[in-house]
């Protein structure tokens, strides 16, 4: 597992088509389902799973089991995105990123709920490599959790204009703004339909895919929501300097 500053990733030298069947198995192993799989993509993203960790394991729970599990709810979803690419070195870089969701009042009066966006917990991610390790034949845990200092921190990117244009300045090279902007379409639920490094570009397409929004028995009496359509978008990242400039397109 490397490192650079908040952001981890595993570097192994294997073939990636060798990797691949490994990494499928791991998730569906630890009981997720895939609503994208797209193995020319290097890409595996799992449905909303309830994180049932939160929920009490009290004495009415032991022993009705699964009864009260299917009535219990702990309001918090998980997802998770994989994402294998060749480095320059010929290596192949695994990305683990999570998303969450909590379950929140819409008024004062709790008639209703919707499904919010949570900070992103870095421990889940470090949690999953770290089991993705053993998959792969690692003997032990590389890396754990810590807490991480926040202390004045520095801006490292910014909205500048550029001829015209509202361009994304990143104060990192070419390789460290483009594994930057990786994760952050990761984790802000964007789906990659193609990527080019040397040429510096992401085609992606945006999806609302967050649980439905309203409560237990609206759910239960009434359709679906509607589903909305893709939105489309390329970045070109530029490397200029010691600095990168992130252009955004729409289609």
């Amino acid at each position: 597992i490397e490192r650079d500053g908040q952001q981890r990733w595993i570097v192994i030298k294997r073939p990636a088509e060798e990797i691949w069947p490994i990494v499928h198995s791991f998730w569906i192993d630890n009981g997720f389902i895939y609503t994208l799989d797209q193995q020319e993509l290097g890409i595996l993203e799992t449905e909303w799973a309830e994180n049932r960790a939160k929920l009490p394991q009290d004495f009415v729970r032991k022993y009705l089991g699964k009864v009260i599990n299917s009535l219990s709810d702990t309001g918090l979803r998980d997802k998770f995105r994989t994402r294998l690419e060749r480095n320059s070195k010929g290596e192949v870089e695994i990305y683990i990123s999570h998303r969450g969701l909590s379950e929140e009042y819409t008024d004062a009066l709790k008639a209703g709920t919707a499904w919010k966006p949570r900070p992103t917990e870095p421990e889940l991610e470090i949690e999953f490599m770290n089991r993705l390790m053993v998959k792969l034949g690692a003997t032990m845990k590389i890396e754990t959790a810590e807490a991480a200092p926040v202390q004045n921190p520095v801006a490292k990117a910014a909205i500048v204009t550029v001829d015209g244009v509202p361009t994304i300045a990143i104060t990192d090279s070419f390789d460290v703004a483009w594994r930057r902007i990786g994760l952050a379409l990761d984790r802000t639920g964007f789906t990659v339909e193609d990527r080019d490094r040397l040429q510096g570009t992401y085609f992606v397409r945006f999806v609302d895919t967050s649980p439905d929004e309203r409560g237990f028995f609206a759910r239960m009496f009434s359709k679906s929501k509607a589903e909305a359509g893709p939105v489309k978008y390329r970045l070109k990242i530029l490397g200029v300097e010691n600095k990168t400039l992130v252009n955004i397109q729409n289609a």
